[in-house]
């Protein structure tokens, strides 16, 4: 049986070519919301309001949308526990928790070069940085 396109593109993804569906995955990941959600749910399951209480200035309709999302692509997992009062919570799935390490050398990054990039920006971009 011949693949169908689909999962010839699920098989390699190649994010360079302007038809690969991988594009959609790298912009939700792009999200300054997801780069700040998933070190958050890498110390454990969190219910959502223990989300918004640590992502100041999320909207309740983007926190949802950026779930979603990430569920919709097996990076977070929502547990629903039949309970009343209802609780749902999340947390990361293996895939999810490899990214969130990623995403964690990320904000090493930018704790690290903070200082010397917003001078540049505060010159009107000139680079007066050391290069690598």
């Amino acid at each position: 049986m011949t693949p169908t396109p689909l999962k010839q593109s699920i098989q390699k993804a190649d994010p360079w070519s302007a038809n690969c569906p991988s594009r959609a995955i790298i912009d939700i990941l792009a999200s300054k919301w997801v780069l700040l959600l998933l070190p958050i749910l890498r110390d454990g399951p969190k219910r959502n309001g223990d989300l918004m209480r640590a992502m100041e200035g999320v909207s309740q309709k983007m926190l949802t949308q950026t779930l979603r999302d990430l569920e919709h692509y097996g990076i977070v997992t929502r547990h629903n526990y039949a309970e009343v009062p209802p609780r749902v919570e999340y947390s990361l799935t293996r895939i999810g928790a490899s990214l969130a390490k990623a995403v964690e050398s990320l904000d090493h990054w930018v704790i690290k070069h903070y200082r010397s990039m917003m001078d540049s920006a505060a010159a009107g971009g000139s680079s007066k940085t050391s290069r690598p």
